[in-house]
């Protein structure tokens, strides 16, 4: 190999390494998110980073301002004396409600709060079997934009179940919420009081749940 094209490939060769650090630059730029508590946001310690945060929606924090919703979020398993406000642009899951699982990846602004850019839902802990579902208490909470929207809600089914030909055909509850469910087919004969269920539907204009599929039932979950 003569010398001018060993300069060449000396040339080359540089050039594809610098191309790679830039590349490899530009990915890290962006940085991969810190999975963080919400205890961790309170420190005040994450200003300006990007995290991804879990909690559940604090009930009666959810407002909206335009095409922004803010709420509060709280450790699953805490007692709700901590909190982080999160302030949420884009399209809502439609799980999202009081009560539901947040997860949520953003930036921290101060004081402690995360402006959030991708977030995904999923019913409480107790539900981890239903998740993608919404509880009784997050589908009250957004009735008037769920109104006869195909969603799921999982929740225990509270006293007896009544026949085909009744105004209802039994109740659902979770999250001190309830809910009427009617369902017009046949139901598998483990469907009864304190059994939890999935079921899929809409609700009605008169805050009725309407079942289109044979309740699931979840014997996963654990009163």
């Amino acid at each position: 190999m003569n010398k001018k094209a060993k300069r060449r490939l000396v040339v080359t060769g540089g050039i594809v390494a610098i191309a790679m650090l830039v590349i490899v630059a530009i990915a890290g730029s962006g940085g991969a998110a810190s999975s963080l508590t919400v205890g961790d946001l309170l420190t005040g310690d994450y200003a300006g980073k990007k995290v991804q945060v879990t909690g559940s929606v604090v009930d009666g924090s959810i407002e909206t301002d335009g095409t922004a919703v803010r709420f509060d979020i709280t450790p699953e398993e805490g007692d709700g004396s901590e909190s982080v406000r999160v302030v949420y642009e884009g399209a809502l899951p439609a799980t999202f409600g009081s009560g539901v699982v947040a997860i949520c990846t953003g930036t921290v602004e101060n004081p402690p709060m995360l402006k959030c850019t991708e977030m995904v839902t999923k019913c409480p802990s107790k539900y981890e079997s239903a998740e993608g579902s919404l509880t009784v208490k997050g589908l009250i909470d957004q009735a008037d934009t769920m109104m006869f929207e195909d969603t799921k809600v999982c929740g225990y089914i509270q006293g007896e179940v009544n026949d085909a030909g009744a105004d209802y055909r039994f109740v659902i509850e979770s999250q001190g919420a309830t809910l009427k469910v009617v369902y017009d087919g046949g139901l598998d004969e483990q469907i009864a009081d304190g059994v939890a269920v999935v079921l899929s539907g809409h609700l009605d204009s008169d805050g009725i749940f309407v079942a289109t599929e044979q309740p699931a039932i979840d014997s996963s979950i654990s009163k």
